[in-house]
């Protein structure tokens, strides 16, 4: 059987290959950007409907996509993330309307796919709805609520008939050298509610029926020497302190006294700086890629040069293949590669739809966070508003393991005799 998919906001097609790898053909590509929109049509025949979410029509995409409503196999797509990234304020739904998960969701809603995956940031699981408009007037008693955007998501997909299903995957439990967090949510229309994807990997593969972490020496081992055009140079500042730190450390690595000099009024900030004077391991996952690796706070230092990563390094990371041509000017280049979906984590996503709409198999959820799976957020959230759980009780062979120890070692997960 031939499946079919429509992919909205595409980037350079991180998902999108993942999907294809594992069997689902894309059909339309919807892509506002000028460089990942020249990126995909420098690679694929796929048809590229080059404009902001918000101004495409439903009709337009099934045009482009030669399908009929009714015809769409699954609908996949992140939408942008930036009201609901730990990194920044978490306004939520600040611009309800103008808001490209609203979209997302009426497009599910007039297409009628069979399966959607949405993909998205960590802080989608805590974000608040902030307003809503009077249409929406059944949320206003919970939009200040942590958790009140997922929730709203959940019901109205509901309304449309889908039942969804979603976690926080770490990408690196998954074969990605890359330990890269992001909520991914399955939806299914129907009444039955679609498994999550048991780890492949763990960091020392010390969990039963696991492999190890990939790191990232495994990836970019082999590459050629990269020459100054395939990254940006650091600065003098940042190339000073790092030449002081090995693999794996990072500003607190520093001598004695030469920290605070480095850090300069940073030093006093809050949080753990993580990103700052940062040097990369090679026996480890990278740390999550960004759209820049040279900038103070996030910087990706290669592990023995004195350099960022390079953009061919990026690429590998991201699991794109060699062949795969990005346009636009080298700062373009990055912000393609760090914005999309690891290759490895889309194909884990979609076989694990066709998992589920081949054979059923009730595989085993899986979370290593407390309260990111769809059923333990439904707990959580309606005991914050004094409520009764209306979660029922899932299938009598499956189960979820939560802990609450940060150490991976610690988490164990439980084979059910099926």
């Amino acid at each position: 059987m031939n499946y079919n998919a429509i992919s909205l906001f595409s980037g350079a097609m991180g998902l999108d290959l993942g999907i294809e790898k594992a069997g689902i053909e894309i059909k339309v590509c919807v892509e506002k950007d000028k460089w990942a929109k020249s990126t995909i049509e420098r690679n694929t025949n796929i048809p590229v409907i080059h404009k902001d979410i918000t101004a495409v029509t439903s009709e337009e995409i099934l045009e482009k996509a030669n399908l009929k409503k009714g015809e769409v196999f699954l609908i996949a797509g992140g939408p942008p993330c930036q009201s609901f990234s730990s990194a920044g304020k978490q306004r939520g739904l600040a611009d309800f309307r103008g808001n490209t998960i609203i979209r997302y969701l009426n497009i599910v809603e007039e297409i009628e796919p069979q399966y959607f995956i949405m993909e998205n940031v960590r802080g989608l699981i805590s974000a608040k709805l902030n307003e809503v408009p009077v249409e929406f007037k059944e949320y206003e008693d919970i939009k200040d609520v942590k958790g009140s955007v997922m929730y709203f998501l959940q019901n109205e997909f509901k309304k449309y008939g889908y039942t969804i299903s979603f976690t926080l995957f770490n990408a690196a439990n998954y074969g990605v050298p890359q330990k890269r967090e992001r909520m991914i949510i399955f939806g299914y229309k129907g009444k039955e509610r679609i498994p999550l994807p048991r780890p492949t990997h763990s960091e020392n593969g010390t969990i039963r029926d696991t492999l190890p972490w990939v790191s990232i020496d495994k990836v970019i081992g082999d590459l050629e020497p990269a020459t100054e055009k395939d990254y940006i140079p650091l600065g003098e500042k940042a190339k000073k302190y790092l030449s002081m730190l090995k693999q794996g450390q990072y500003w607190k690595d520093l001598p004695e006294g030469v920290a605070k000099e480095a850090m300069g009024n940073s030093y006093e900030l809050g949080g753990g700086k993580t990103g700052f004077f940062r040097r990369l391991n090679m026996s480890e996952p990278s740390p999550t890629l960004v759209t820049s690796p040279s900038m103070p706070a996030t910087m990706l230092c290669h592990p023995t040069d004195l350099r960022p990563l390079s953009i061919k390094e990026y690429a590998r990371i991201q699991q794109f293949p060699d062949h795969w041509i990005f346009e636009g000017g080298i700062r373009e280049v990055y912000k393609q590669i760090g914005n999309a979906v690891p290759v490895g984590l889309g194909y884990i996503a979609a076989k694990n739809i066709l998992n589920f709409h081949e054979e059923r198999n009730l595989l085993v959820p899986y979370s290593r966070y407390k309260n990111t799976t769809d059923f333990e957020f439904n707990n959580f959230f309606l005991t914050q508003l004094g409520k009764s759980s209306i979660v029922k009780k899932q299938q009598k062979k499956e189960e979820v393991i939560n802990f609450e120890s940060k150490d991976f070692e610690e988490q164990v997960i439980l084979d059910l005799e099926i």
